[in-house]
């Protein structure tokens, strides 16, 4: 028998809870806890960090988890990385779903940059209008440059003051379409976007809208995590459980 942990909070971990559900298999569903109302899901959910290695170890061991599938964000780096280290030493399977990475099209003004501090770095010195869709969780450093107004487009209204001096903020949760990116985008009157190569549908309007109006888009790149299976569909995620024994999978 197999008890499957699915670290989500992306669309395809979405998919693959439903997948999972509708096969009758048992499967925990982990949510980080960083919106206030995360999409509903047909499984047993949990909600919260597990308090680094040591902690994912425990849970793993006391809720006799035989597979993990690692489907968080392509940005959520450590909790891959902390994964990735606590299977090993669980002697447990584990994957990654993962959707493929952006790539710029005819017509793109992509500037690749890899990470935060150089995407700060990457803007104007004079004032710009920036479209700042990286989420909240890395809107500090760009207080650094405060001659810029943001745009800021959040699951969740802020609940503390938010560290940019001059701001505006969106509440709305996708998927967003190109026509109401591009109406956003005239709003504002936005001439730089800066976005993390999240990869997925969901969020890919804002590209085609900055295409449209010739902006430039500062590309902050995935990070690095160390190598595990990767999969890039339900399909295949539920043939790896279906097919793989209750220890390591090869090249994970």
């Amino acid at each position: 028998m197999t008890r499957t942990l699915v670290l989500g909070g992306t669309t395809e971990a979405s998919k693959l809870a439903k997948a999972l559900a509708e096969a009758g298999m048992d499967a925990v569903f982990s949510y980080a806890g960083r919106t206030a109302n995360p999409v509903a899901q047909p499984l047993p959910l949990r909600v919260g960090g597990f308090g680094g290695v040591d902690g994912l170890l425990r849970y793993l061991r006391e809720e006799e988890i035989s597979h993990v599938v690692d489907a968080t964000h392509p940005f959520a780096a450590q909790m891959s990385r902390n994964v990735v280290q606590a299977c090993a030493e669980a002697n447990l399977p584990l994957c990654a779903y993962e959707r493929p990475p952006w790539h710029p099209a005819a017509g793109d003004n992509w500037i690749h940059v890899g990470d935060i501090d150089a995407a700060v770095q990457a803007l104007p010195e004079t004032p710009a209008r920036v479209f700042l869709a990286i989420g909240k969780q890395n809107l500090a450093g760009f207080a650094a440059k405060p001659q810029h107004h943001y745009l800021l487009r959040l699951v969740d209204a802020p609940e503390a003051e938010l560290p940019l001096p001059n701001c505006s903020v969106e509440i709305a949760r996708g998927p967003f379409d190109e026509a109401g990116d591009l109406a956003l985008m005239q709003h504002h009157g936005i001439t730089h976007v800066v976005s993390k190569n999240a990869g997925g549908r969901g969020a890919s309007a804002k590209l085609a809208a900055a295409r449209a109006f010739a902006l430039p888009i500062i590309m902050i790149d995935r990070p690095q995590v160390p190598p595990r299976m990767t999969y890039g569909d339900v399909a295949e995620v539920m043939a790896w459980l279906f097919h793989t024994p209750d220890q390591p999978a090869s090249g994970a």
